[in-house]
This record gives structure tokens, C-alpha cells and sequence, in this order.
């Protein structure tokens, strides 16, 4: 009962600074390329070159066969796109209290917010992307339906289980740095085991029912099903959303609940 109401107090207290969560969002993203060059360009550079790299290695080098009668690269990206998203969140929402230590000294500031800051920061990259994916499938003369307006569904899942997984690691990191790895390593398996290039169709089902017991699998798949198979998440995989929401919302609680206590002794360790 008391985690329930710790939990309640956290999301209040968050919701009540949403308009400077907002606006240090803006400030974040800005200020990652400030003094370059080409400024905020490089945000949607470095992304975009590695999209070109891997299409030519799979389309032209490999000669990747399409999927589901649907042009390889488009499927591809439909995979790669979430998972950039989720990646990068991570990430850098892991490491945001450590590299903004100074703001615990400000009594007004609610150190919660900054995992919430990084992941709003990275949704205008991948907006940009979502649209990305919406000229391709003009530019190979495939039709566009209400399905891909789902896609918003999923970016809502997302970020409800990046928010939970943020919040217990940034926590986390501060007393144990050895968490930042562990993150990125995970990371890098759960990359190579998430089918972003290859198909579950592939797998034998016992394998291919462990692979889904990963919650970036409902969202990949899902972005796929929202641009190529056009399938309402309702329809099909119900389990597997029941499953996904399950493990999200106690991943999200306990993130939340996590953070809360150890809230208080961070200033001690920083």
C-alpha cells in the first residue's frame, strides 16, 4: 500500500512540472549539437547514414530477398526505426542524473524529470523517421490506410516501458556505475536477438515463442504491422499484448517506486 501510494505521489508530482519537462526537452536537443556546424542536422545525419549502410549491405551486397512480398529495406526499417528510438532512450536516459548531478542541489528541481527529458528529446528524430517511412511507402507505390495511424499506439507503449526502465537504471547507476555497461551490453544482445532483420517466422516455435518473451519484439512487430501487414492490434496477438502490458506496467511501478526511495541519497553518492 505504501509503494502504491509513493508510486501515485511521483506520477503527481511529475505531472504538475510537465510544462518544464517540456521546455528542457527543447533545451536538450538543442544543445547536443550546439557549436557544430551543421548544428541540429547531425541529429538526423548520423541515423540516416547508418540506414544507407545497412540497406546496401543487406539490398545490394546480400541481395536480401523481400519480406511478406514487401520490399526488404521497407521492412527493415519498419524494425529498425523503434528500435533506434528504444536504444537511444535507454541509453541516455540511463546516464541523465549522473551527468546532470548539479541539479540536486536545486531544491525546486525534481530529478524525475530528467529521464523523461531525454526520452522527449529523441522523439523528434524518430518523428522525423515515422515520416520517413510514410514517403517510402509513396515512393514504392503501396497504399497507405488508417493502419498506420496505430503506430502512435506503439510509440505510446514505448515510451510507458522506457519510462519504467529509465527511471530503475538511471536510479540504479548512481550507486552501481557498472549498470551504464550492463545497459549497453544488453542492449547489444537484445539488438542481434530482436528480429529487426531476420524474420520469427524462421524459428522453430519453441524458439520463436522465447524470442517474443522480449517486450521490443511487440513493438518492432508492431510498427511493421501498423506500415506492411496492416493489422489492428487487437486482432491478432491479443496474448502476446496482454503479456506485453503485464510485464510494462510492473517494470513501470517498480521504476517509479525504485526511484522514489533512492531518491533521497543520491546528493549523498554524487
Amino acid at each position: 500500500m505504501q509503494a502504491l501510494r509513493m508510486f501515485s505521489n511521483f506520477i503527481a508530482e511529475l505531472w504538475s512540472r510537465r510544462h518544464m519537462i517540456i521546455e528542457l526537452a527543447k533545451r536538450d536537443f538543442k544543445t547536443k549539437y550546439l557549436g557544430s556546424y551543421l548544428g541540429m542536422l547531425w541529429a538526423f545525419v548520423h541515423p540516416t547514414v547508418y540506414i544507407i549502410i545497412l540497406w546496401f549491405v543487406f539490398q545490394v551486397g546480400f541481395k536480401s530477398q523481400p519480406q511478406a512480398n514487401y520490399p526488404f529495406v521497407l521492412w527493415m526499417m519498419c524494425g529498425i526505426v523503434p528500435w533506434f528510438f528504444f536504444s537511444e532512450c535507454l541509453q541516455s536516459a540511463t546516464m541523465s542524473i549522473i551527468d546532470n548531478s548539479f541539479l540536486l542541489k536545486k531544491m525546486a528541481f525534481s530529478i524525475g524529470m530528467l529521464p523523461i527529458v531525454k526520452i522527449l528529446s529523441a522523439l523528434v528524430i524518430h518523428f522525423f523517421f515515422i515520416l520517413v517511412v510514410f514517403v517510402m511507402i509513396l515512393l514504392y507505390g503501396l497504399p497507405i490506410s488508417l493502419h498506420s495511424l496505430q503506430v502512435f499506439y506503439y510509440l505510446f507503449a514505448a515510451i510507458t516501458l522506457l519510462l519504467g526502465l529509465s527511471w530503475l537504471t538511471s536510479s540504479l547507476v548512481v550507486f552501481l556505475r557498472d549498470v551504464g555497461q550492463l545497459v549497453a551490453m544488453a542492449l547489444q544482445f537484445a539488438f542481434w536477438v530482436t528480429p529487426i532483420f531476420w524474420s520469427a517466422k524462421i524459428l522453430p516455435d519453441k524458439y520463436a515463442n522465447l524470442v517474443k518473451l522480449n517486450p521490443v519484439y511487440y513493438l518492432v512487430e508492431g510498427y511493421r504491422e501498423s506500415f506492411i501487414y496492416k493489422t489492428w492490434f487487437w486482432e491478432s496477438h491479443y496474448v502476446l499484448t496482454l503479456y506485453f502490458w503485464a510485464v510494462t506496467g510492473i517494470i513501470f511501478v517498480l521504476g517509479a517506486v525504485v526511484f522514489r526511495r533512492l531518491r533521497p541519497h543520491f546528493a549523498d553518492v554524487l
